[in-house]
Parts: C-alpha cells; structure tokens; sequence
C-alpha cells in the first residue's frame, strides 16, 4: 500500500504539472489575480500543521515555471515532530496558472473519478473553495503500527489549479507511533489551503 501512496503523489504531481493539458484556442485565461511565486515554500500556509510537527524543515524542495502557457510554483516539506530523528510525514503543494488552456474539464475529469482509477481511495467534493474541489484520501493504517495515511485537497478556481497533499508511512522502525488521524488531515488541509489561496490572489 506504500507504493499505492506514493504513486498518488506522483500522479497528483504529474497531472497538475500540465500532462492533461488540451483545450479550444482562443479562449480568454481566467486567471482571478492570482500570480505563482517564485519560492512556494514561503508563500504556502500550513500552519495548521505546525502544532503537531514542531520542528521547521531547514531544507525544503522548492521549484518554480514562468512560461507562456504555464506559470507554476512548488514545494515539498518533511514534517517533523520534537525528538524525530527522521521526517515523520510529508507535505506537498502546487499552484499552476494554466494560461491557454482552460484545465477544468480535465480537473473534473480526473478528481471527481479518481477512485475509478485508483481503488482504495475515498473521493468527496469539497463546498466553499474555489470552483470545485475534491478532497482524495487514503488510509490503510486500521489501527495498527503500519500502513500509510494519506489525502489531497484538489482546487480549481478558474483556470488556476492548486494541490495540497499529505502522507505518513508507519512501520515498526518510525519514531512516530501516532500521527494525527485523517480528520484532523483533512480539516487542516482545508484550512490552509483556504489561507494560501487568499494570499496568492492579488
């Protein structure tokens, strides 16, 4: 089920990154004043997370796109809690402004069915976050040491896509032996979310 988790982080990834990419010329991009920033791991909000990871990631993974068609910005965090010698979940987001194509019917297409392509995973619409939003989770840990946690948040608004995930891996070896159940994932991703997307619309 590992495996499972990690190639939806990596097909998250992929899709948000334009594979899908396909739609009418001519159209008029829908940006709503949003603008991809060069650093994302500075400009994302994950706050809702930091009282249960304490310890700051000192060397996140950030990229950044500015192209005609694409503006992008990325980031991926270990998160860590007191006393973790490794880190004890992950956290990834993404922000793409899809500047001549409209993604929607491909957003829709791909979240909204996600579970017909990926079994084991819970998908639910999200209200109140942009357009439309799917909300992809995951969770084989059944109370036990092992097994994995994961969700993603997945927002349209226009044609600006925003991706926020989250995972932990548990086995015998990990010092954390209770992460935050997928509840407590979920709210705090719809959280920060909602914060980010406001700060990045100018």
């Amino acid at each position: 089920m590992l495996w499972a988790a990690v190639g939806a982080v990596v097909a998250s990834a992929a899709w948000a990154a334009g594979v899908f990419l396909v739609g009418g010329a001519g159209d008029s991009a829908e940006l709503r004043g949003y603008s991809a920033p060069s650093n994302m791991c500075s400009s994302a909000d994950y706050s809702s997370f930091k009282d249960e990871y304490t310890e700051e990631d000192s060397s996140p993974t950030r990229t950044s796109l500015k192209d005609a068609a694409l503006d992008e910005g990325y980031c991926s965090l270990s998160l860590k809690k007191p006393g973790s010698s490794y880190a004890d979940a992950y956290l990834t987001v993404q922000l793409d402004l899809h500047k001549k194509t409209d993604p929607g019917p491909e957003f829709t297409a791909t979240w909204k069915k996600y579970g017909d392509s990926h079994k084991g995973y819970d998908v639910d619409p999200v209200e109140g976050i942009g357009d439309e939003a799917y909300l992809v989770s995951q969770d084989t840990t059944n109370g036990s040491s092992s097994g994995s946690r994961y969700a993603t948040l997945a927002v349209r608004d226009g044609w600006v896509t925003y991706l926020m995930s989250y995972s932990t891996y548990l086995s015998s070896y990990d010092d954390d032996k209770d992460p935050p159940a997928l509840t407590d994932v979920t709210d705090w991703l719809k959280t920060d979310t909602k914060a980010t997307l406001r700060e990045l619309r100018s």
